[in-house]
C-alpha cells in the first residue's frame, strides 16, 4: 500500500485519459484534488463523476501565471499535461515543444516558488529509440526518434536539475505504451489498441504499418496510475527516472490476434508503410520500479484488453 499523503494534489491534465483515471483514484482515496487543463485532448466527461469532488482551474500549462495559480497551497503536483503523439510532434514540432518543454518548466517554477513537497512527472518509453538492447534500463543511453521523445526526455533532465539545484523534490516515470478505457480511438493519433479494437468491433481490418512483427511493453493505465500513486510519497525514488510498464512485450500481429479471440472474430489486418519515429522493440526492465516503488504490474495485456473492449463497447451503445 502507498504511503498516506497530505494536503491538495495537482493533476495537470487532469481530464485526460490517464488523468482523470489518476484523479479518480485519489478522490477515491479521500484525497484533496486540483485539476489544470485546457480541454485540448481531454474531456469534461472524463471528469462528470468527480465534478463536485475536485477544483478545476481551466487553463494552459504555457501561461505561467495560470500555472502559480494552480499550485498555491498544493503540496504534490502529478504533471500529466502534454501534447501526445509521436507523430503529431512530427507535423507540429514547435507546438510539441512549446507544450511539452516550455509547459513542464513552467510547472517546476511554480511548484519550486509555492514550496510544493514533490512533482511526479509523465516520462515516455520513446526516449529510448530504437536501441537493441532488451529489455530497456534506465541507466542506458537514450536515443528518441522524433521531436515527443525529445521533448519528454528534456522533461525528465529539467526535473533532476530541480532536485539538484532547487531541493525539490521529483521523481520521473517512464510510461510503456498505456491503453484503457477512456482512450479515445476516433482522434487521428489515436493510440494503437482503441484503434484496432474499433475497427474490429465494427468489422473492418485494423491497419498495421510496417510488417507487424515490431513489438510493445503495453501496460494497463490501472498499472500506470498505481506507480504514479507509489511515486507521490516513495522516499527513494526522488531525483530518479523509473519504467512503469507490465515487463511483457507483444508483436502487433500477436495483438490483432489477442483482440481477435477475445471478440471472437477473425479478421485480417492491412498493412500500411512504416511511420518515422515509430520505435521497432520495446520492453521495460521494472527491477527500479519494484526496489524503488514497491511496484508489480497487477493486470495484463488479455485481461486489460477485455476491460477496454468492454468500455468501447458501452460506448458504442
Amino acid at each position: 500500500m502507498p504511503a498516506p499523503m497530505d494536503g491538495i494534489t495537482l493533476v495537470t491534465g487532469g481530464a485526460g485519459f490517464i488523468g482523470s483515471h489518476m484523479v479518480e483514484r485519489l478522490i477515491d482515496e479521500g484525497l484533496r484534488v486540483r485539476v489544470l487543463d485546457n480541454f485540448s485532448t481531454g474531456t469534461r466527461d472524463n471528469l462528470a463523476p468527480l465534478q463536485h469532488r475536485l477544483h478545476l482551474i481551466e487553463g494552459d500549462i504555457r501561461d505561467l501565471n495560470v500555472v502559480q495559480e494552480a499550485v498555491k497551497g498544493v503540496n504534490t503536483v502529478i504533471h500529466l499535461a502534454a501534447l501526445p503523439s509521436v507523430e503529431r510532434s512530427i507535423r507540429a514540432p514547435i507546438e510539441s515543444h512549446d507544450i511539452n518543454i516550455g509547459g513542464t518548466l513552467n510547472v517546476l517554477i511554480g511548484a519550486r516558488d509555492a514550496s510544493v513537497r514533490r512533482v511526479v512527472y509523465a516520462a515516455s518509453s520513446s526516449a529510448y529509440g530504437d536501441t537493441e538492447t532488451l529489455p530497456k534500463v534506465e541507466s542506458m543511453t537514450v536515443h528518441p526518434l522524433s521531436p515527443y521523445a525529445v521533448n519528454k526526455y528534456v522533461g525528465e533532465l529539467y526535473c533532476r536539475v530541480f532536485s539538484e539545484v532547487y531541493g525539490l523534490e521529483t521523481v520521473a516515470l517512464r510510461y510503456f505504451n498505456i491503453f484503457g478505457p477512456r482512450q479515445d480511438p476516433t482522434s487521428e493519433y489515436s493510440a494503437v489498441i482503441p484503434r484496432f479494437i474499433q475497427a474490429m468491433l465494427a468489422g473492418d481490418p485494423p491497419v498495421i504499418y510496417g510488417d507487424g512483427e515490431q513489438s510493445r511493453d503495453f501496460t494497463y493505465v490501472a498499472g500506470a496510475v498505481e506507480a504514479t500513486r507509489l511515486a507521490c510519497t516513495a522516499p527513494e525514488a526522488v531525483g530518479r527516472t523509473i519504467n512503469v510498464s507490465t515487463g511483457e512485450r507483444v508483436s502487433i500481429i500477436q495483438l490483432v490476434s489477442q483482440i481477435n479471440r477475445l471478440l471472437e472474430t477473425s479478421i485480417v489486418p492491412v498493412h500500411g508503410e512504416p511511420r518515422s519515429g515509430d520505435v521497432r522493440h520495446s520492453l521495460a526492465d521494472l527491477s527500479a520500479a519494484r526496489q524503488l516503488l514497491h511496484y508489480s504490474p497487477k493486470v495484463g495485456l488479455s485481461e486489460g484488453l477485455r476491460r477496454t473492449i468492454a468500455w468501447l463497447r458501452e460506448q458504442d451503445g
